[in-house]
C-alpha cells in the first residue's frame, strides 16, 4: 500500500498548477493576476488531495479532471477573453509536464511517480520542481517562436493621454513582444515626437532615468522604465507612461503602458507607433 502524505502532495501540486496556469497565460498574452492564478493553483491543489481521500476516488475520472482544469483555468483568467485559449494551452502544458515526469521516470528510476494523475514524490521534491521550471521555460520559448513573423498589418491606434486623445497609425506585429512585465500585457512604443503637447514637460525619452526622478519629484503615477533589447542594442531603457484607454481599430484593449521612442520607429514615415500581442 502506498503512503501518501498530505502535506507533500499538495504542496507539490500547488507548484505545478501554479507554474502551469502561469505559464498557459504568459503563452496566451493574457492579463496575469497574480492572486487569481494562486487561488486556481490551490484548487487545483486541493483537489489532488481529495482524490486520495477515502469515498472521494471518483474524482480520479477523466470527466472528473477535465472539469476541474477548465475550473482552474476559469478562476484564474475569468476576465479574460482569450479564456479558452488559456484553458487549452494549461492541457497542453499539462500534458507536456506528465509525459516529461514518466520519461524520467522510465531512464532515471529517479522515484519520481504521477498516482491517479497528480504529482507525487516522497524524496525528489527539488528535482521534479527543476522540471517543472525548465518545461515551463521550453514551452514559453516554444510558443513565442511559433508567435514571430516578420509581416505586420497597419491599425489605428486611439491613445486616451493625460494631455488628452490622440490618434497615431501603428504597426501590428507580433513579433513585437514588448510587455509589462506586471501584467503581461502588450506595450505600445511610439515615436515621442508623434505625441508633443500630450505629454508633460519632465518626460524626456533621450534620458530616461533623469526623467523618471522628475516625475517622482513632482508627484507623477504611472511612469516606468521599461527595458529592452533591439539589433545593436543589448540592453536598454524606454521611459513609459501609463495611458487611461487605448483603442486598436474601435477595439478597446484597456489601459496599457505606452513607451516613448526618441528615433522613430519606422524608416518611412508609414505609421508612428508598434504592437504587438493583441
Amino acid at each position: 500500500m502506498t503512503v501518501v502524505y498530505v502535506d507533500l502532495l499538495f504542496l507539490m501540486n500547488l507548484i505545478a498548477n501554479y507554474l502551469l496556469l502561469l505559464g498557459a497565460g504568459r503563452m496566451a498574452g493574457a492579463v496575469l493576476v497574480r492572486w487569481r492564478i494562486g487561488l486556481g493553483a490551490v484548487v487545483g491543489a486541493i483537489y489532488a488531495v481529495l482524490i486520495f481521500v477515502p469515498g472521494f476516488g471518483w474524482l480520479a475520472q477523466w470527466p472528473c479532471r477535465v472539469a476541474c482544469g477548465i475550473g482552474m483555468a476559469a478562476i484564474a483568467y475569468a476576465r479574460e477573453k482569450q479564456l479558452l485559449r488559456v484553458a487549452v494551452l494549461f492541457f497542453g502544458a499539462a500534458a507536456s509536464l506528465a509525459g516529461t515526469v514518466m520519461a524520467l521516470e522510465m531512464l532515471g528510476g529517479y522515484g519520481l511517480t504521477l498516482e491517479h494523475g497528480v504529482f507525487y514524490s516522497r524524496f525528489d521534491l527539488r528535482l521534479l520542481l527543476l522540471t517543472f521550471v525548465a518545461c515551463y521555460f521550453v514551452l514559453s520559448l516554444f510558443f513565442q517562436r511559433m508567435g514571430r513573423h516578420s509581416g505586420g498589418e497597419l491599425i489605428k491606434l486611439e491613445m486616451t493621454l493625460e494631455g488628452g486623445k490622440v490618434v497615431l497609425s501603428a504597426l501590428h506585429d507580433t513579433g513585437h513582444t514588448l510587455t509589462d512585465p506586471t501584467t503581461n500585457r502588450p506595450v505600445v512604443v511610439a515615436y515621442w515626437g508623434s505625441l508633443t503637447g500630450y505629454l508633460p514637460s519632465w518626460a524626456d525619452p533621450s534620458h530616461p532615468i533623469e526623467s523618471m526622478k522628475r516625475s517622482h519629484a513632482q508627484g507623477a503615477r504611472g511612469v516606468r522604465l521599461v527595458p529592452y533589447r533591439a539589433v545593436g542594442v543589448e540592453c536598454g531603457m524606454l521611459l513609459a507612461v501609463r495611458t487611461k484607454s487605448v483603442k486598436a481599430d474601435g477595439r478597446e484593449l484597456g489601459a496599457l503602458l505606452v513607451a516613448l521612442s526618441p528615433t522613430p520607429v519606422d524608416d518611412g514615415g508609414g505609421y508612428q507607433a508598434l504592437i504587438g500581442g493583441i
